[in-house]
């Protein structure tokens, strides 16, 4: 849109002082003559607006005008809001000029958007960092409508969600405190009876914004729940990496077993060798993986090294437990 345009052009203005015509059709992608244009509409708009001739010129604003950022839409004032979170400004050592310019800017925002804004700031954070030991994103595009509508409208949502761990689908009606974005990936983090819990936004199958109002617990935002869930999950240990081939005659049954067990990160490879199949497992403990002793010499571990020690071991005293007796 034209006003867009040319308040985009006074922004530009200020922050460089001058510049070619030709520089500004190509940041804002169109014609010099279309910059000239706008710069006579602003002009007669009483701007201060002016252009200098010869090899050095270009379009320039008169020294010390300034204007403010009242020209902004809703959702390019909502849009200002959706900021990374706090921990990382934390970390390069920004949060008080992050603070400070929020505040500036939000003074200079028109009074409709001020609300809007200052809501967004509260219902949707953004988290560069990934968790700890998971490849990067691999999420497909999610409709985040509704789950927007719910957090932004304090509405309770029905959410049809597919866990990852068994694969299995659960009907839930959730207390939405906000979206957050972890390297990518969208969550959304409610209360379920009370509790808080995290949900991926491309496991549901459907989400029902309810025309009843989210039930928060009192003076508990967004920023204080993830923090919670975050620290969870970054205090879990993290997942050991298992190597095993499979016998081709006992593969199915092994994966229906340890199917929750599965590295989607390292698939598995067939044929590793006439008849064996090499599977990737990851386990929160050497212990938890003891359990593949139970298929006997038809698992055999490859890595990690202290795993088959372990095994070892635990098929050597086995063994020696049913070490023939000798006769009475």
């Amino acid at each position: 849109m034209k006003s867009d345009r040319l308040l985009s052009i006074m922004l530009l203005l200020q922050t460089h002082q001058q510049l070619p015509a030709s520089d500004l059709a190509d940041r804002l992608e169109v014609s010099v003559r279309t910059i000239m244009r706008d710069v006579q509409a602003l002009s007669a708009a009483g701007v201060p607006v002016y252009t200098v001739r010869g090899p050095q010129g270009g379009i320039a604003l008169l020294p010390g005008f300034r204007t403010d950022v009242t020209g902004l839409t809703a959702d390019e004032s909502r849009a200002l809001f959706v900021l990374l979170s706090g921990p990382a400004h934390t970390d390069l050592g920004l949060a008080p000029a992050l603070g400070s310019a929020l505040r500036k800017v939000m003074a200079a925002l028109p009074a409709p958007h001020r609300l809007e804004a200052d809501l967004v700031s509260r219902r949707i954070l953004i988290d560069p960092v990934r968790w700890r030991g998971t490849p990067g994103p691999d999420q497909p595009a999610t409709d985040l409508a509704a789950f927007q509508q719910a957090v932004i409208t304090d509405r309770r949502l029905r959410l049809r969600y597919r866990h990852g761990r068994d694969n299995q689908t659960r009907t839930y009606t959730l207390d939405p405190y906000g979206l957050v974005s972890k390297a990518g990936v969208w969550y959304l983090v409610a209360d379920h009876d009370g509790e808080p819990r995290l949900f991926r936004t491309d496991r549901a199958q459907s989400a029902t914004v309810l025309d009843q109002p989210a039930l928060r617990r009192d003076g508990i935002e967004l920023a204080d729940v993830w923090d919670t869930l975050r620290r969870r999950i970054d205090d879990i240990p993290a997942l050991i990496a298992v190597t095993v081939k499979v016998r081709d005659e006992i593969l199915a049954k092994f994966l229906r077993i340890h199917e929750p067990d599965l590295d989607p990160a390292r698939p598995s490879q067939a044929e590793y060798e006439p008849g064996w199949t090499r599977v990737e497992l990851r386990f929160r403990a050497l212990v938890a993986a003891e359990m593949l002793l139970a298929f006997g010499p038809d698992a055999e571990v490859l890595t990690p090294d202290d795993l088959r020690q372990a095994l070892a071991h635990k098929a050597a005293e086995t063994a020696a437990l049913y070490t023939p007796r000798p006769a009475a």
